[in-house]
């Protein structure tokens, strides 16, 4: 599929279960045992395991299936199943529209926003970016390379101000020069959840208060060479935040891909957007059938 330009995204998974699947010539309880084994190796959680293996069960018997390949295809069409959030896979299209984007540091947060006003510039949308995180200097000027590099302008404040003067500051900016798409950058100090907490709920009443009419999304930016801690820091940040979805970052390198079904799964959180490189370009929008597919090369 060209999905993945990098298949050590998910090796580890894909050979397990291919190894499983081939090796195996009967589709017996040492079969689905196996399987169930290799599944929980490749980083997906219990519960969401035993929903795969269910669903796939019960493909298999209604269908007779025997052959690998046929079996593979199964498992992707659970897998696709299973990450499908319907139209909540897609950002919302109501404009203009405030996107707050929240994860911890270092998950490429800074740079999935690049990324994103970069999209929706080449689409024709006016953008601008608000250096929300003012704890951390370097977070800022992060920011506004990744603004240049997309050419769009950039709110920011001294280090150490109140985020929230940052937020008003940009949603007047955005108002009155009838910007499309205003990105939020936050910081990520999970380390200190209940001051994160007051910061973002001051963040949203600003917006709620100055900008009514525009419509709101929350994203959360998930690095996936994280593993099960991606899942922790997808329960730590819905208990301070109303997440609309999430970014996967990092599923271009030596990723443990299976995160990325369980998390959609047990928090039934929506993935909007994966990270598959480097580049400007490389923030591909979430295709179920795609992103399944392409665990298997399908």
């Amino acid at each position: 599929m060209g999905l993945f330009k990098d298949k050590s995204t998910f090796k580890k998974f894909t050979e397990k279960v291919t190894n499983v699947i081939v090796g195996n010539p009967n589709i017996d309880e040492e079969f689905y045992e196996e399987l169930e084994e290799s599944l929980v190796i490749s980083d997906i959680g219990i519960e969401t395991t035993d929903k795969i293996m269910d669903m796939l069960r019960k493909r298999i018997n209604a269908k007779y299936l025997t052959k690998p390949e046929d079996i593979k295809r199964a498992l992707a069409d659970v897998i696709a199943e299973i990450v499908d959030k319907g139209d909540r896979n897609k950002l919302l299209s109501d404009y203009p529209l405030v996107i707050l984007m929240i994860g911890i540091n270092g998950g490429g947060k800074t740079t999935s926003i690049g990324k994103l006003a970069n999209m929706f510039k080449e689409r024709g949308h006016s953008v601008l970016l608000a250096a929300a995180d003012t704890f951390r200097a370097a977070a800022a000027d992060q920011l506004v390379e990744w603004g240049n590099r997309a050419g769009v302008r950039v709110i920011r404040h001294e280090e150490g101000t109140d985020p929230a003067a940052v937020i008003y500051d940009a949603v007047q900016s955005a108002k009155a020069n009838d910007v499309d798409v205003l990105i939020c950058d936050t910081a990520g100090r999970l380390q200190n959840k209940t001051n994160l907490m007051k910061e973002l709920e001051k963040m949203d009443k600003i917006i709620s208060r100055e900008y009514p009419q525009a419509s709101r999304e929350t994203l959360i930016v998930l690095d996936s060479t994280t593993g099960k801690n991606a899942i922790s820091q997808a329960k730590e940040f819905s208990e301070i935040a109303d997440i609309t979805g999430i970014v996967l970052t990092k599923l271009d390198g030596t990723a443990r891909g299976g995160i990325s079904i369980t998390v959609t799964d047990e928090y039934d959180l929506p993935i909007k957007f994966i990270g598959v490189g480097e580049g400007i370009h490389d923030l591909k929008e979430f295709d179920p059938k795609e992103f399944a597919g392409g665990i298997f090369d399908e």
